[in-house]
């Protein structure tokens, strides 16, 4: 005696839509689209069943985990086919997993405050929800939620060396343009060279598990990439921009005794200072020049930017002055002793030619 088969469930389309949490035009949407099927006809009436309901919720997970319409289309129509999507679900699990090692937090309002100066800035803190700095905590209106506080720390501290907080947030939203920019461009990057191959048919199981370890093995390049080029970066943009910003410091120095103090690596020591000779003729450099504020018993004596970066290079800004001092002092001395011996040699002849030597 075969055994009674329980009674499959029956729905009409609003009951589906009430308990799929979907609404009536979405399911008809979704049928015109090939993602539902057809329900069966009953007389007049559509009647739908639990498989219409399993269906619908597999789009809203699929929905939320990232993909397109289009792209669980192909996946159901895999599904249906008696494909596993084990491994393409593990692979999304992958990407959708953090990137970055940082644990978020909570801060309090009144920490919040204490953080950035102990005066409350409600602009400041609508600027950083919106930018996802802080995430308002539902029904606590005095604590939110920091998805990065190594964000936030770093936003504390330039408020405390004296930026703005709608500066710093104007700053974050330029600056997270052009990291979306990169991080655009890395994957596009990656696709074309690394997972092409899975890309251009539907993937295998075997395949997508050998994407997911590549995703995995990838994962932190990104940031070891850039971390190392903005440090490449900073290393040299923030030297021409001390070294230009210190020569005008210093060029306006020679205005009047009032000028900016110079650094003491850059200072001329006490005493005189010999000024270079130059050649009859010869050019000056061109190009921007640094000219030391004079101190008491020294004299400010212009030297070409490039000259003075070379001898920072060579001994360090510390000794700059003492080198330039020094190295100056024994041209002159050389020239000076070149002047006696080139006498001597003018005496010496002078006598050698007289009558009766």
């Amino acid at each position: 005696m075969t055994p009674e088969q329980p009674p499959t469930a029956e729905y009409r389309i609003e009951d589906l839509a009430h308990l799929s949490g979907a609404t009536v035009r979405t399911i008809r949407a979704y049928q015109d689209r090939g993602l539902l099927p057809r329900p069966e006809r009953r007389g007049r009436a559509n009647v739908y069943g639990d498989a219409h309901l399993a269906r619908l919720r597999q789009i809203a997970d699929l929905l939320d985990r990232g993909y397109t319409l289009a792209s669980i289309k192909e996946l159901l129509e895999a599904w249906d086919a008696g494909r596993d999507l084990g491994g393409v679900l593990g692979l999304v699990a992958e990407i959708d997993g953090p990137w970055t090692d940082e644990k978020p937090t909570r801060i309090t309002r009144d920490d919040l405050d204490a953080a950035f100066g102990g005066t409350p800035n409600e602009q400041a803190v609508t600027e950083a929800v919106e930018l996802g700095v802080l995430v308002r905590v539902p029904a606590r209106d005095d604590e939110f939620l920091v998805p990065s506080p190594q964000e936030l720390a770093v936003a504390s501290e330039l408020h405390a060396a004296g930026v703005p907080l709608l500066a710093i947030s104007g700053h974050l939203r330029e600056l997270r343009g052009q990291v979306e920019h990169i991080a655009s461009r890395f994957l596009d990057f990656t696709a074309e060279h690394v997972f092409q191959s899975f890309l251009n048919h539907p993937p295998t199981e075997a395949e997508t598990a050998e994407a997911t370890a590549l995703v995995r093995r990838l994962r932190p390049l990104a940031q070891q990439t850039i971390d190392a080029e903005l440090a490449r970066a900073m290393r040299t943009l923030a030297t021409r921009y001390i070294h230009h910003h210190l020569a005008e410091a210093l060029s306006s120095g020679t205005a009047g005794a009032s000028g900016p103090s110079v650094p003491s690596g850059l200072q001329e020591p006490t005493g005189p200072v010999p000024e270079p000779e130059l050649h009859p003729g010869a050019a000056v450099p061109p190009g921007p020049t640094a000219a030391p504020r004079p101190a008491t018993g020294s004299e400010a004596v212009l030297l070409p930017i490039a000259a003075v970066q070379a001898v920072r290079d060579l001994v360090g800004p510390e000794n700059t002055a003492a080198f330039i001092a020094a190295a100056a002092q024994r041209e002159a001395h050389a020239r000076a002793m070149d002047a006696l011996a080139a006498a001597a040699r003018g005496t010496r002849t002078t006598a050698e030619d007289a009558p009766g030597h």
